[in-house]
């Protein structure tokens, strides 16, 4: 099994959730939305200087579908390569 950790800007959210459909990828998952943070993308922090939120949507799958929700974050972070969008997997 892996865990497979996808952490996005709010507004790409339907975008890569659409993504994943398409894949047939990442039915099941658990999701945080509102997350803060800072990261390569800028900060995060849903105030009035940096009102931007992330989520982050975390997988539990096989190996095949893992490999199926990074195809289709990739193809999320071509359309939008300024969102930070980040993928993160573990076994």
């Amino acid at each position: 099994m892996f865990r497979v950790e996808i952490i996005a800007n709010h507004s790409v959210e339907e975008n890569i959730t659409e993504a994943l459909a398409k894949e047939n990828a990442g039915k099941y998952y658990t999701k945080y939305p509102g997350i803060l943070g800072v990261g390569s993308a800028g900060p995060r922090m849903g105030d009035a200087v940096w009102p931007e939120e992330n989520f982050v949507m975390v997988i539990w799958c096989e190996e095949e579908e893992a490999r199926a929700i990074e195809q289709a974050i990739e193809k999320v972070k071509q359309k939008f390569p300024g969102e930070g969008i980040k993928i993160f997997g573990l076994p």
